[in-house]
């Protein structure tokens, strides 16, 4: 087992590209740690580095006490799974566990024990005589798993493992390999596009774009406490809402002001608003922080918006609402799936003041209702 540090890692393609730009990160002994983010944000290319398969412009890695950067693959002590399992077509399940311990000159009796303990910890013990056409994709994943397994290495690398599953494989396999990680306790990195599978997995979820980490933090914090716009909008489903406005003051009050909404803010966000009056600002509420009037959960007329129902989504007791206001944005709320409410009608919007955030402009503007929770938000 072994931490894993980058410092200032850096992948610069031909053409001056940066798929990669100064990322700093340190994954703790035992931790599991999960990359993610868009197509293209350098999520893949910093864990192939850590693996050896691409070379490093600039930075240093660190896996265990060694500086990695001129070691091969093969020698830095590492076990990765793929995508597409690459799993050898002409061999046997049970050979395909085996064939890495093969090379390492491990004795029969000892590669026997661990492919089979492996096998059994997977449930795949009745499937050793079998070649890889004749198993499933979730069966094949399990495979590919347990040929990393039988290697005891100091950390595990996966690159998108359930991308190829369907839904309900991928759901099952996230708990198998959580399952995995809590037995086994060995440092892990993984990647994947997919929010939500990072933020069931991740004791760690690092949220990356244009190569370079925009938060890393706990999953819930990373949910409550996003850095910045970019961060609230990718974590989440559904994303979180967005409204372009100013800050205004009256009678000690601040307010979000856009069209004809009118948003009293709390006391809690008038420090970090200090000489913002007057600003373009961004608010910024997910959709369980709406409610329809007739939820009842906000007394008064005050912070609400008027909109019109455009879609609704059913999703077993809840339901996704979409709206669209008269100063045209576009908005969800999560309801009660039992709630009355029709395509066309009208809504009074409750917003949850206890829930907003408030990001300066710009996709990647920083959350600046942070002020006053400091190192929660950026707990890394």
């Amino acid at each position: 087992m072994a931490q894993v540090v980058l410092e200032k890692v850096t992948k610069i393609y031909p053409g001056n590209v940066k798929a990669v730009n100064g990322v700093s990160l340190e994954i703790r002994d035992q931790e599991f740690v999960v990359l993610v983010g868009p197509s293209g944000c350098g999520k893949s290319t910093t864990l192939r580095m850590v693996a050896g398969l691409e070379e490093i412009s600039e930075g240093t890695i660190r896996i265990g006490d060694r500086v990695v950067n001129d070691i091969p693959p093969k020698d830095r002590d590492i076990a990765m799974v793929f995508q597409n399992y690459a799993l050898y077509p002409h061999m046997t399940v049970y050979k395909n566990m085996a064939f890495g311990l093969k090379l390492r000159g491990e004795p029969r009796a000892e590669i026997d024990r661990k492919v089979r303990e492996a096998a059994k910890l997977l449930g795949i013990e009745g499937l050793l005589d079998r070649k890889p056409k004749a198993l499933s994709g979730g069966q094949r994943q399990r495979v590919a798993v347990g040929r990393a397994i039988v290697r005891t290495p100091k950390a595990f690398l996966f690159d998108e493992p359930l991308s190829n599953l369907d839904a309900k494989l991928r759901v099952e396999m996230r708990a198998e390999l959580k399952r995995l990680h809590r037995r086994l306790a060995t440092t892990t990195i993984y990647v994947t596009h997919d929010q939500e599978e990072a933020m069931t997995l991740g004791d760690r979820v690092v949220v990356m774009k244009d190569g370079v980490v925009q938060q890393a933090a706990a999953p819930l914090t990373i949910y409550d406490y996003p850095a910045n716009r970019f961060v609230a909008g990718f974590v989440g489903t559904p994303p979180m809402n967005f409204l372009d406005g100013k800050i205004m003051g009256e009678n000690g009050h601040l307010y979000f002001c856009k069209g004809t909404a009118r948003l009293r803010l709390p006391k809690r966000l008038h420090r970090c608003l200090a000489g913002r009056e007057g600003m373009p600002m961004v608010l910024g509420v997910r959709p369980e922080g709406l409610s329809d009037t007739a939820e009842g959960r906000f007394a008064g007329e005050e912070n609400v918006l008027t909109a019109t129902v455009q879609v609704t989504e059913f999703l077993g007791d809840k339901m996704d609402v979409f709206a669209q206001t008269p100063d045209h944005d576009r908005l969800v709320c999560r309801v009660d799936a039992r709630r009355p409410l029709q395509e066309g009608a009208r809504v009074l919007l409750h917003v949850n003041m206890d829930q907003v955030h408030l990001f300066e402009p710009g996709d990647q503007g920083v959350n600046v209702s942070l002020t006053n929770v400091g190192d929660r938000a950026s707990a890394a």
